[in-house]
């Protein structure tokens, strides 16, 4: 999906956004989305471009999955209305064009350390943090794989 197909979805509705990486979809995944989803009228996800995920410094072998596949599965999940990548360490600028009125991240985040909260609450926007599923990351799952 392209930032203009994000902005003209949105029409009218409460728009929730959040970001990551979203590399090897998990079931902490799923059910976060489905929690983000659950705070407005649709969801979209914002995802860190592969050269993004580089510099987020995850390892060298990450991301795991191409920008093409996790989009590809993240807008197949009935709780996302639509994904779009960002290059930027953070989605900043997809905020400032989106406007939308919740902005979550998963319960690892402090939202007063989050770059985007400034962001956010200068046009009114809601920052929500939603508890994370534990035990489910894929770190986790990378690091299980490796050890076998």
């Amino acid at each position: 999906m392209t930032l203009d197909e994000a902005i003209a979805l949105r029409r009218g509705k409460r728009l929730v956004f959040t970001n990551g990486v979203f590399d090897i979809l998990h079931s902490g995944h799923v059910e976060y989305l489905k929690n983000a989803a659950a705070l407005g009228d649709l969801l979209i996800v914002g995802v860190n471009s592969d050269s993004s995920v580089r510099g987020l410094g995850k390892g060298p072998n990450r991301p795991i999955n191409c920008l093409e596949d996790r989009l590809l599965v993240l807008e197949g999940l009935r709780s996302v209305a639509g994904a779009v990548s960002f290059d930027e360490a953070t989605p900043i600028e997809l905020i400032r064009s989106l406007c939308p009125e919740v902005h979550v991240k998963g319960g690892d985040y402090d939202p007063e350390q989050m770059p985007e909260t400034p962001v956010v609450r200068a046009y009114g926007g809601e920052i929500v943090i939603v508890p994370l599923r534990p035990g489910r990351s894929t770190t986790r799952i990378i690091s299980e794989l490796a050890a076998e």
